[in-house]
């Protein structure tokens, strides 16, 4: 039901905005090219499948688990980004990359058990991040076109909802509001997502993508309470020096 709904408000708060930016004959440009559709039809079901497992991840208590798999996602990008794109890496970032795959590999090895949320998380949102890479359209045009890609599955559901009375939408207008409110917090990050991945190397937008999972992971230990071991303080601690490695890297290729 989430889902569905921040779907829904997601087309509707993105469709507001192009009419408002009198931007609707972008929008309707689109659907003439059927290669740009097939691949928005590509980042809809991944970003579906991403929003998805996040929520899933929240509502079942792994609020950390979901913040190792943004952490994770960052070197998905690296990778796709090499092996894909061809981009070349120094060997300062190399390093950078080959410490955090070990704060990566260490939490799986303590663990015991394969981290499928956070692998689902981290590769789903990598790959959207390619695809949308790959396609010549403006962030926010996109964006909604996904949405209303996505928009019959999440229309269904909640039409579902609606007439066998399990939906709890009118259930109070904090509720609603909440629901509602859903399409606006979502849409504004992908949005600058989108332009980021634009004009940046996708190795490089990758690692600034680490100071979501941060807040994502205080959250879990001081909000919600969930469980921080060594084995959490070592696979963070190693991801964070990494960043760190990376940052300074590309600080001083640039100033080169």
């Amino acid at each position: 039901e989430v889902l569905s709904h921040r779907i829904l408000w997601s087309m509707v708060f993105l469709i507001g905005l192009l009419v408002w930016q009198r931007r609707t004959s972008e929008f309707w440009e689109v659907w003439r090219f059927k290669r740009k559709v097939s691949f928005l039809l590509i980042t809809a079901l991944l970003l579906t499948f991403n929003w998805g497992l996040y929520i899933y991840g929240v509502n079942t208590q792994r609020v950390v688990e979901t913040s190792l798999g943004y952490f994770i996602n960052p070197l998905a990008n690296v990778l796709l980004g090499y092996v894909v794109l061809h981009e070349r890496l120094q060997w300062g970032q190399q390093f950078a990359v080959l410490l955090a795959s070990l704060g990566v590999v260490n939490f799986v090895w303590q663990l015991g058990t394969v981290p499928w949320i956070a692998l689902g998380l981290a590769f789903s949102f990598a790959f959207y991040g390619l695809v949308r890479k790959l396609v010549s359209v403006s962030p926010m045009v996109g964006l909604a076109v996904e949405t209303l890609l996505a928009m019959p599955v999440a229309l269904a559901f909640i039409g579902y909802q609606s007439a066998t009375g399990t939906g709890h939408f009118f259930a109070n207008l904090w509720l609603m509001l909440l629901l509602m409110g859903a399409g606006i917090v979502t849409s504004i990050p992908l949005l600058w997502f989108n332009n980021a991945a634009k004009r940046l190397r996708l190795s490089t937008l990758g690692f600034f993508q680490y100071i979501a999972p941060s807040l994502q992971l205080l959250l879990g230990i001081f909000l919600y309470h969930e469980s921080f071991s060594r084995t959490h303080a070592v696979t963070f601690g190693s991801i964070w020096l990494a960043l760190l490695i990376y940052s300074t890297t590309s600080f001083v290729k640039k100033n080169q």
